[in-house]
């Protein structure tokens, strides 16, 4: 880690605590909207470095890539999310957790060492089925 990632920075507080905040699982572009307001001087790319250093930190995840964009999450437990194919919409489900066996299989027969998983389902929404 560079000591550049290592710095406090108002922007990447901020930055951490809108993606918190915001259920939707926002692109770096959303959130790039959502703080340029308060943050005038704030850059695109400044958005996408910093969201680079929280993966890395382990205080935000990429969930998907949906219409192009990646959508992050700031909720880092193991959990699944539903992507629904008509609107775009990410959502988190609540599932029985199911990877602690998978994680030990996966030990045994790969020999590796497993650290987390992603598992999104794909589909249409409530909202997008009954219009």
């Amino acid at each position: 880690m560079t000591d550049c990632k290592r710095k406090n920075s108002k922007k990447r507080e901020a930055l951490l605590a809108a993606l918190r905040a915001e259920k939707s699982h926002p692109s770096a572009e959303a959130l790039y909207r959502a703080l340029k307001p308060d943050y005038p001087e704030l850059s695109l790319g400044t958005v996408y470095r910093n969201l680079a250093v929280l993966e890395e930190e382990g205080q935000a995840v990429a969930v998907a890539t949906v219409d192009g964009q990646l959508r992050y999450d700031g909720r880092t437990e193991p959990h699944a999310h539903f992507i629904c194919r008509v609107c775009s919409r990410v959502e988190d489900l609540e599932l029985p957790d199911m990877a602690g066996p998978l994680y030990a299989r996966a030990g045994e027969s790969l020999g590796c060492l497993p650290e987390g998983y992603s598992l999104s389902i794909r589909g249409v929404c409530a909202a997008c089925r009954h219009p």
